[in-house]
């Protein structure tokens, strides 16, 4: 998770500093006289301005917290995240989460599958180890509540020294526990 943390984090500042770039060099054609004809496209990395504070198990070890940095990308909801060890600028992007609505994953995913790969983000916020930072409580209460009707799956990537090792394993939520059929079938009822 850390890692996925990290890996996210990593995105999200690149994707920072891709807006910072592109701002500044709009700035300076402005000033020179110049008018940009061509719009600005968006990138697929801006966005990704969701802080939250998490740890996770990795290996059978609870590791982090991790840094998540998370964007909408559908409304159902679906949202990527990308994760970071630390808050730093050069820090790691260690861990990529998908999340989708549990209505996706669980018409979708086989029971077995589920319980090995995939964590409910109600059961994983309940347990009071997810943190919203960087917005008002009213805001953080409201992505928690969204975030609550989903599902996640964390990529966690390996480094050896600085390099990554080319090694991945799927992270897990601290606290998740394994669903029974019935759990797992009435989700709309949590």
């Amino acid at each position: 998770m850390r890692k996925r943390i990290a890996a996210i984090g990593l995105l999200a500042v690149i994707a920072f500093f891709v807006a910072a770039a592109i701002s500044r060099s709009s700035g300076a054609v402005q000033q020179a006289g110049q008018k940009s004809t061509a719009p600005v496209k968006s990138s697929p990395a801006e966005g990704y301005n969701v802080h939250v504070l998490a740890p996770h198990m990795v290996d059978g070890k609870q590791m982090g917290p991790y840094h998540h940095y998370c964007k909408v990308v559908a409304p159902d909801p679906q949202i990527q995240c990308l994760i970071y060890d630390s808050t730093e600028p050069n820090a790691n992007l260690v861990q990529v989460e998908w999340i989708y609505s549990k209505k996706l994953t669980r018409t979708q995913v086989p029971l077995q599958d589920w319980n090995k790969n995939w964590h409910d983000h109600q059961i994983e916020i309940a347990g009071g180890r997810v943190q919203v930072l960087d917005l008002p409580p009213d805001k953080a209460k409201e992505v928690g509540d969204l975030v609550a009707t989903t599902d996640g799956m964390i990529y966690h990537f390996y480094f050896g020294n600085t390099l990554p090792s080319g090694k991945m394993s799927i992270a897990q939520a601290v606290g998740h526990k394994p669903m029974t059929p019935a759990e797992y079938k009435n989700y709309e009822s949590k």
